[in-house]
């Protein structure tokens, strides 16, 4: 499966963004879907995750209730709508797939387990 991330871009703090992945080669459905995220100079973070029908669906503490990660298995298509941005979210962001439908809460977060990504959709969040 092909991962094609969009919807970066440059917002003030306490803006708002919606990230889009689209899929190709393959349908989404078969697949369980992150973000993550990398600030220059860091290492990639999880950010969000969500199971193949969207029965589970995981975020990272500091992203809690600010970021909603969906999907529309229709449009093979997977977004994470980010609100109340703070400078401290910018990086580049990434949409991964895992070939497991279902989400482990041992391993939802961890970058390895995903086996598709995105090419990485730059988010600059201006103070």
């Amino acid at each position: 499966v092909q991962l094609q991330a969009s919807g970066g871009g440059l917002v003030q703090a306490g803006g708002s963004l919606r990230l889009s992945c689209a899929a190709s080669g393959r349908t989404l459905s078969r697949y369980s879907m992150g973000w993550f995220r990398q600030a220059p100079g860091k290492e990639r973070e999880f950010v969000a995750a969500v199971s193949w029908g969207g029965a589970s669906i995981y975020y990272e503490d500091s992203e809690k209730g600010r970021f909603t990660i969906s999907r529309d298995n229709a449009k093979n298509t997977v977004y994470l709508q980010m609100n109340s941005l703070k400078p401290e979210d910018t990086a580049v962001y990434y949409c991964a797939a895992d070939s497991r439908t279902r989400l482990y809460s041992s391993s939802y977060y961890v970058r390895s387990e995903y086996d598709y990504w995105g090419q990485g959709t730059l988010v600059t969040v201006s103070s």
